[in-house]
């Protein structure tokens, strides 16, 4: 990692360790790259996932937090608000707070995708 004296910083994605974050499972883990915890960031938790097929985060919802996912390789189902949709590399789902919101891999291969959250408050309500 290269640091500077400002808080500013390079670093690979290789040197940040998987982890699978709670109400998480079946092989859905996650680099946290940019957080409180692991930067120091106060407005934005910026993370890359990778899903291994059958694996799924439940169903929750943000109170404040803004999300934004990206899928870079894979295909899995998206639902909001209680309707499922595909999700396939360069697709982009947009989550505002209040909506209701899960993640699977329902593919063949690994689900990849970033996933970024601003504010970095930790509000999520399991629904």
């Amino acid at each position: 990692m290269t640091a500077e004296t400002n808080g500013a910083f390079i670093r690979n994605i290789a040197e940040v360790p998987w982890r699978e974050f709670p109400n998480h499972f079946g092989g859905a883990l996650s680099k946290p790259l940019v957080m409180p915890e692991t930067a120091g960031s106060r407005h934005i938790d910026y993370r890359i996932s990778m899903y291994q097929p059958m694996a799924r985060v439940i169903s929750h919802k943000h109170q404040v937090q803004e999300q934004i996912y990206h899928v870079l390789e894979g295909e899995g189902l998206m639902e909001i608000a209680g309707k499922n949709h595909l999700v396939r590399k360069h697709d982009f789902i947009f989550l505002p707070p209040g909506v209701e919101h899960a993640i699977s891999n329902s593919g063949l291969v690994d689900l990849v995708f970033l996933v970024i959250t601003s504010p970095v408050t930790d509000d999520a309500t399991i629904v």
